[in-house]
């Protein structure tokens, strides 16, 4: 679970920062979430200890940042319509 946790944290941190522009930070939550759950399962081996406290925290990283992205977006979206019917109340 440790590897999985690593990975899965890797690439929600990968696709959280980078597909921001691109309205997919909320892939990136749910992939930070997975590597949460698994990171926390891992945590329990001890081989994997650290694989899996990696994983944990580029999930959590991810999450947030997955999380600020989709509100950041759905914020632009709503300032943008109400300035757009602000302008067409105008004509």
């Amino acid at each position: 679970m440790g590897v999985a946790s690593l990975i899965l944290g890797i690439i929600a941190l990968v696709i959280a920062v980078g597909g921001s522009a691109l309205s997919l930070g909320w892939i990136g939550s749910i992939c930070g979430i997975l590597a949460i759950i698994f990171g926390i399962i891992g945590k329990k081996n001890p081989e994997s200890s650290r694989q899996a406290s990696v994983g944990l925290v580029c999930g959590i990283i991810a999450l947030a940042w997955g999380l600020l992205a989709t509100v950041a977006c759905v914020a632009c979206i709503g300032c943008g319509a109400a300035a757009a019917g602000g302008i067409l109340n105008h004509i």
